[in-house]
């Protein structure tokens, strides 16, 4: 029989800092050769996209798929979210069907674990940092949540073209990680912050690169499109590179194929993936002058571990639906 994990159940049993442990697992394998990660496969009906996302962890025995549909007329026309993921888990050793979940706040967890685990790496190491989020969505909450465990923060900024949401978002934040967080009223102003993430949809850059201060980390998970980007050339090339996936950045990613075309950098500027750092083949931040990048597109195998993490802690507390399919 599956288990059946709705969006209130993979709410009540994840939380941060376990995601982070896993995530740095995943992309572990995936440097050591343990990992499975083919490209994602898109189908392209009339009115939308859905991409198909699967892996397998042989260390942490973990096999699934995530399958993700964007359909912007769903709202209007359905009264659904434009977004829908859903993630199958299945048992490597028979293949059968474990569970089937909510994939949405798996999502945004695991990318925020993700840029968590970059920054506990790449960042400086001083405590009272400061944080700037670009994008008061679902995915800037995780960031900052993701940040606060990774590092020791003093206040956050955030910026979003939307001023309520960013407001809204300062007040949420505020409260939940105890920590103060302020609205930017100009994109700029977060580029004296110590730590910056940009999780938006931004198809041009959200500010200029001159502009970064030595010793800045900067996680950019948003804008996953070769001809669209949330940083700048000047910034990049400014920049020690890091990426969760090189072949996977070198196709998807605009933040350095925009780069690369324009003759700034070549493809040698990716330094290294996440996985590299984690195992000691690489080293992460050098010294406290580095401007570092993480580039973020968001792979299958930090999906796949994070929902076989949320089956365990489900069946650890009993919770879902089981159902003979």
């Amino acid at each position: 029989m599956a288990l059946i994990l709705n969006l209130s159940n993979v709410v009540s049993v994840l939380n941060m800092k376990d995601c982070i442990n896993v995530v740095e697992k995943a992309f572990a394998e995936l440097s050591n050769g343990t990992a499975y990660l083919p490209m994602r496969v898109g189908i392209s009906p009339p009115e939308g996209v859905a991409l198909y996302m699967p892996a397998y962890l042989k260390e942490m025995g973990a096999m699934a798929c995530k399958v993700v549909s964007v359909y912007n007329n769903n709202p209007s026309k359905f009264k659904i979210p434009r977004t829908i993921g859903k993630i199958i888990l299945q048992d490597p050793h028979s293949g059968n069907i474990l569970a089937i979940m909510d994939g949405g706040y798996i999502t945004a967890v695991r990318t925020g674990a993700a840029s968590a685990v970059a920054t506990k790496l790449l960042a400086r190491k001083d405590n009272g940092q400061t944080v700037g989020i670009f994008g008061a969505g679902i995915q800037g909450k995780t960031q900052l949540w993701g940040m606060s465990e990774a590092r020791t923060i003093s206040k956050a900024y955030i910026y979003d073209v939307s001023r309520e949401a960013a407001e809204k978002f300062a007040t949420n934040m505020s409260e939940m990680l105890k920590i103060e967080v302020n609205v930017a009223t100009k994109p700029n102003m977060l580029t004296e912050c110590d730590i910056i993430c940009t999780a938006t949809s931004s198809k041009k850059p959200l500010f200029d690169g001159y502009k970064i201060k030595a010793g800045t980390h900067i996680n950019g998970i948003g804008s996953h499109s070769p001809t669209s980007r949330e940083l700048d050339s000047t910034v990049v090339s400014r920049a020690k590179f890091v990426g969760d996936n090189k072949e996977v950045c070198l196709k998807e990613a605009g933040d350095i194929i925009i780069p690369i075309n324009e003759g700034v950098i070549s493809t040698s500027h990716f330094y290294a993936e996440l996985g590299d750092i984690i195992t000691g083949k690489k080293p992460g931040r050098e010294n406290d002058e580095e401007i570092t990048i993480f580039k973020a597109n968001g792979l299958a195998i930090q999906d796949v571990a994070t929902a076989k993490l949320v089956y365990d802690l489900a069946l650890e507390k009993g919770i879902g639906t089981r159902v003979d399919i």
